[in-house]
């Protein structure tokens, strides 16, 4: 898993801006949100890092414990369900392994992970 996360001075991030997870045969889905707060899930590799001046950086690092994903390193995707809304496209996903599940919403343009 990779991740991305908004620095700026010595504010603690939030929370992953992406998430890349990429599975045995080195395909990675990414998973963010969009200028239209719709939640995008897409087949692409992670982008390099980039400094944004007095606005911050933007890392991209291997992801350790800082997301519910963490604790389902090494399984198998059982299933993928998503919510969605026709005028505003998708709104959340639930990635369910044997150990449990991962839900990815967005609110306000933010991505939001939680186990389940």
């Amino acid at each position: 898993m990779v991740g991305s996360w908004h620095l700026y001075g010595s504010d603690v991030p939030s929370g992953p801006l992406d998430v890349w997870l990429i599975d045995s045969e080195a395909v990675a889905t990414h998973i963010t949100t969009g200028s239209d707060w719709c939640l995008i899930v897409e087949t692409s590799d992670p982008y390099d890092g980039y400094d944004m001046a007095e606005s911050g950086r933007v890392v991209v690092a291997s992801i350790s414990d800082e997301t519910p994903f963490a604790d389902h390193l090494g399984e198998t995707v059982r299933a993928v369900g998503e919510e969605s809304d026709p005028d505003s496209g998708r709104l959340a996903l639930e990635i369910t392994f044997d150990s449990g599940s991962v839900r990815c919403e967005t609110w306000s343009g933010d991505l939001r992970l939680f186990s389940k």
